[in-house]
């Protein structure tokens, strides 16, 4: 039996024996939100759209929440360094986009065309990573799409648990050269809605709604969080700030 066999047994009696509650839960609330939430939301974080406006991003601000930078000292720097020297050169096969497919990696909804980074996710390693952390097996790859239809590789996102803590974080990438985050407070419209009708300046992740009682008043469905934590990594930038940044 392979250790991905193996390990997908281990995690079966994790969740069956209750210590794994938590992340069904949160997969569970993934998935309650729908496909056309999902389209919606996903675009927006990703797309980095030039158009949104200020008040559109000041909104965005009401939906994330990131880790507090510490101190930066060597040994974290060599630590850092080490995790972008096992993904620069685990990425290099998925240079083409089609090779990262035949391996499991799908585009997560690649039709909504204003996302300028398609993250494409290997959901195995996005479960595997709830439990375990291998620098060389990011559960998403950022590509940028080109003008031919096709994807550039830029770079790779990391994911953890959204109930850890701030230590444990730190365990899985040092903190004091990266910052986590993760997207809260968010209000989507009940369900059934034609998205194309719903008034998005007041929900999603760019809506002026961010608590639960604005939401109840809305009509909407609210989100305390959304997902779990992550950070992107840029291998190929030239500095660490860089390398690091979201």
């Amino acid at each position: 039996m392979d250790r991905r066999s193996i390990l997908a047994i281990a995690i079966s009696i994790v969740v069956a024996a209750g210590s794994g509650r938590a992340f069904a839960h949160d997969m569970s609330e993934m998935s309650q939100t729908g496909q056309d939430e999902q389209s919606a939301v996903m675009g927006a974080m990703m797309s980095h759209d030039p158009h949104l406006g200020h008040e559109a991003m000041k909104n965005m601000e009401l939906h994330m929440v990131w880790t507090d930078p510490m101190p930066p000292n060597g040994e974290d720097k060599a630590r850092a360094d080490q995790l972008v020297a096992t993904l620069r050169s685990a990425l290099e096969r998925y240079r083409d986009y089609r090779v990262a497919e035949a391996d499991g990696y799908k585009p997560f909804h690649p039709e909504f065309k204003r996302q300028k980074i398609v993250h494409f996710t290997r959901w195995y390693y996005a479960l595997k990573s709830q439990f375990v952390f291998n620098p060389a097996e990011p559960p998403s790859l950022l590509y940028k799409r080109t003008g031919d239809g096709g994807y550039e590789l830029v770079g790779a996102m990391y994911t953890a648990p959204k109930r850890w803590t701030p230590d444990k974080l730190n365990d899985r990438v040092p903190l004091s050269v990266a910052r986590w985050h993760k997207h809260v407070n968010l209000c989507f419209p009940k369900k059934g809605v034609d998205p194309e009708t719903v008034d998005w300046a007041r929900f999603g992740p760019n809506g002026s709604i961010a608590t639960q009682a604005e939401c109840d008043a809305a009509g909407g469905r609210f989100f305390p969080t959304l997902f779990g934590w992550m950070v992107h990594v840029y291998p190929w930038e030239p500095n660490q700030q860089e390398v690091w940044a979201h």
